[in-house]
């Protein structure tokens, strides 16, 4: 049976080594037959700020509706950012407010504290470029923005498990050390499929 896997790139910069990651994912996936389809953030219009909160419905620009419409379709999520300032982009956190919303995403049951997880079947994977050491965010950190990621928003949801690669130190790194970073989250791609 095909895997239907949606790679979304969280880098606000088209030319990125996220950008080279989400390819390499990409192509690792589809060699082993994979459906794989890629949202590129810096590639969409839409305004991030969810204007409203919840309080008034802002209406959606046809490029959310579309990341909406594979969202559903896909079983298997990838997102591909960096970590700044301790969590993701400000662009991916605005896709995620925008389109993570009650009745697509999940559902608040009436006179209960309690929801309804309405994008359950799914599983994602986080590739996470750093410039922290991963033990310094590991220890001192806590990996607050993966956390945030995994229970915050994607298991909120019901899309579980999510397994996180993290890519780094990057700005320290050699060109040799990127490209088998490369070759790895292909590889990753493949043995999903």
């Amino acid at each position: 049976m095909t895997m239907k896997i949606l790679i979304i790139n969280g880098h606000p910069d088209p030319l990125s080594y996220c950008a080279a990651l989400t390819d390499a994912y990409s192509k690792g996936a589809a060699e082993r037959g994979a459906e794989v389809q890629t949202i590129h953030l810096s590639r969409i219009t839409f305004n991030p700020n969810l204007q409203f909160g919840f309080r008034q419905r802002t209406e959606l620009e046809e490029d959310l509706l579309e990341a909406q419409r594979l969202i559903q379709w896909a079983e298997h999520l990838v997102f591909v950012y960096p970590t700044w300032w301790g969590s993701m982009p400000a662009v991916l956190k605005g896709f995620i407010d925008r389109i993570f919303l009650p009745g697509f995403a999940f559902k608040y049951r009436e006179s209960s504290s309690l929801w309804d997880k309405l994008l359950k079947g799914r599983t994602a994977h986080l590739i996470v470029t750093m410039d922290t050491p991963s033990w310094y965010n590991r220890f001192i950190y806590r990996q607050a923005g993966h956390n945030v990621m995994k229970r915050n928003i994607l298991s909120f949801c019901g899309i579980r498990p999510v397994r996180v690669t993290e890519i780094g130190p990057v700005k320290t790194s050699t060109p040799e050390k990127r490209a088998k970073w490369l070759e790895r989250i292909r590889q990753l791609g493949s043995r999903l499929a």
